[in-house]
């Protein structure tokens, strides 16, 4: 039952990267290379844009033909557009290869790269077969057909669930906060709240940590958290004991419900306090500061807050 839950918080968690691709793109091009003017490189290429022709989607472009590429050099037969009972595992073949351990012959990208490639490869696939559903994965037992999108298959979710495990154990900062526990939480209100550190530091500290507990206790990943607003934030008159959180609608959302988070305050850990971590951020910003738009904000060199300049993206962008 818990690896059945594991899964299908995995699969959720996939669909919000898929909506959110563009963003996540940024912080891992750089790991998909585009100088090879090989005749593979052209060929793998052409492949790509035969179905994206949307110049906007060139990171998706980029990241689809390593993947063709790396498996015709290992099989000039396989077919880039192909769906079997094996594509799920191919698809774990490739991020192995971007993402698994340096010394182990793999080109040890962080995990992040890992999951903008699941979302980049469903992109493909959704391409390639338009007509398939989204939302699933499975083999007819008679006939071999396969259907639904090889990036929901359960060996992709289980592969996915290990390999982020591994990036936490080799030190690699996760973004999804489910993977923290309440001792790494209190290391880094630690390291945030540092009085050694510069103001700029100390600032940040203060915007990262309310993220990040925010995060923990909703169970959600930090970019998600990142696009709350101070129209999110509910605080009850006379209210001590709570606060309340709704998120925006999700597209995963079938029913369109806000889901509304009630946060307790906790005088018996005041390190995973989200009301004093609220209360923190509130004076940072300073009484002047218009209760609209989006709720964290960058901090500039000088430890200024920058009204302007909203928090985007993943932790490694800010």
């Amino acid at each position: 039952q818990i690896a059945d839950e594991q899964v299908r918080l995995d699969l959720e968690e996939a669909v919000w990267c898929e909506e959110h691709l563009d963003g996540l793109m940024t912080s891992c091009l750089e790991d998909f290379p585009d100088d090879d003017v090989s005749e593979l490189a052209d060929y793998a290429a052409g492949i790509a844009r035969s179905s994206i022709t949307d110049r906007t989607r060139d990171g998706h472009a980029r990241i689809i033909k390593a993947y063709i590429m790396f498996h015709k050099q290992r099989n000039t037969e396989w077919g880039p557009t192909a769906v079997t009972r094996q594509t799920p595992y191919d698809i774990r073949a490739f991020i192995t290869h971007k993402c698994g351990e340096k010394d182990k012959g793999y080109e040890g990208k962080k995990f992040s790269t890992a999951v903008s490639t699941r979302a980049a490869l469903t992109y493909w696939y959704r391409h390639c077969r338009p007509n398939e559903s989204v939302v699933e994965w499975r083999c007819d037992e008679n006939t071999g057909i396969c259907h639904g999108l090889p990036t929901r298959a359960r060996a992709v979710s289980e592969f996915m669930i290990g390999l982020e495990k591994m990036k936490a154990r080799s030190g690699e900062v996760s973004q999804s906060a489910r993977a923290l526990l309440r001792e790494d939480m209190h290391r880094l209100y630690d390291y945030c709240m540092d009085s050694t550190h510069t103001t700029e530091e100390r600032r940040w500290g203060v915007v990262r940590y309310t993220a990040y507990i925010f995060a923990w206790l909703m169970l959600l990943r930090i970019e998600e958290v990142v696009t709350l607003e101070f129209t999110s934030i509910e605080i009850i008159p006379g209210e001590r004991a709570y606060i309340e959180v709704r998120l925006k609608t999700r597209k995963s959302a079938q029913t369109g419900v806000l889901h509304t988070w009630r946060l307790w305050a906790n005088d018996a850990d005041a390190r995973l306090c989200p009301v004093r971590a609220l209360i923190r951020l509130a004076s940072l910003y300073g009484p002047h500061k218009l209760l609209k738009g989006p709720l964290f904000l960058r901090i500039g060199k000088l430890g200024d807050v920058l009204h302007d300049q909203p928090v985007v993206g993943s932790l490694e962008t800010w």
